[in-house]
């Protein structure tokens, strides 16, 4: 039986009550199959399953779609029942932010400011707050982020690091759609037209990783990409794609990579990302 709590108290007495390990899968709600997908992996590593269901106005920039978001709890909590969380906490602002904006927040240094840093200013202050939040109310044993989100789940990772928050960061690969599209709650706000646009973002990466694959240097990823995207359908925007180590900072020559992109399609922007091995043949 998955209990819906809504209260710091009620969440409190209900984590309590849970024996064994305890796993949390955070979302904004608007549950889809890239958040069954997280929710199977807790399960699986764990004896009970925390989902907060919570829309942060703190990532929110004043031009983004606080209010326009989707929010259907009766829908997520479906999902959570079916996948057999013990408990959801889907909290109300006031309740989570009783004094309004924090005063303190947790600031997420150099990288928040890059990559969606650098194009949503202040959005991983916002983030890493309430995940902060979030973990210290549920105090779970593990956490598991999708890693389509990877700069967050990369940020998550140092904060848990640097502040010795007692819990194990544990990412999810990116579920897909069968044309590749990354699964992402924005994903509904495309138009038929748009919908087609956006395949663009992963055909991008997608030639990418073949170049990779065939012998290709940083550089020669890079330019497949960049043209494989160029090449795709009109009506999109491309807003960075960058090849980086693991860990976000500058691209190695050989070894483990990530190939990260960013497009606006229409007033949605979405994000995407895949992991490259770099063996240049020189």
């Amino acid at each position: 039986m998955t209990k819906l709590v809504h209260t710091r108290a009620d969440l409190a007495a209900a984590r309590e009550a849970l024996t064994g390990t305890v796993g949390v899968v955070m979302t904004m709600g608007a549950l889809h199959a890239g958040h069954e997908t997280l929710l199977r992996v807790a399960q699986e590593q764990a004896d009970n399953v925390v989902v907060t269901i919570f829309v942060n106005p703190l990532q929110f920039g004043p031009d983004e779609d606080f209010d326009r978001y989707p929010r259907t709890l009766d829908a997520d909590l479906e999902i959570c029942r079916r996948a057999g969380a013990a408990v959801v906490f889907a909290p109300f602002v006031p309740e989570l932010y009783p004094q309004g904006q924090p005063r303190v927040w947790v600031n997420p240094g150099q990288l928040g400011e890059e990559l969606e840093g650098q194009s949503r200013p202040g959005f991983f202050h916002g983030v890493l707050t309430v995940v902060l939040k979030l973990l210290q109310l549920t105090r779970p044993d593990r956490a598991f982020f999708g890693e389509k989100d990877y700069q967050q789940l990369t940020l998550i990772r140092r904060m848990v690091r640097d502040l010795e928050v007692p819990v194990e960061i544990i990412g999810v690969s990116t579920v897909r759609e069968p044309d590749g599209l990354a699964l992402s709650s924005r994903n509904r706000y495309l138009s038929p037209e748009g919908r087609t646009a956006a395949l663009s973002l992963p055909g991008a990466l997608r030639a990418g990783v073949a170049a990779a694959a065939g012998g290709a240097d940083a550089g020669g990823v890079l330019a497949a990409a960049h043209a494989a995207f160029d090449s795709g359908p009109p009506g999109v925007e491309l807003d960075y794609l960058v090849l980086t180590d693991p860990e976000l900072e500058p691209g190695p020559i050989a070894g483990p990579a990530r190939l990260l992109a960013a497009a606006w399609v229409g007033a949605t922007r979405l994000i995407d990302n895949v992991s490259v091995q770099l063996d240049p043949r020189f």
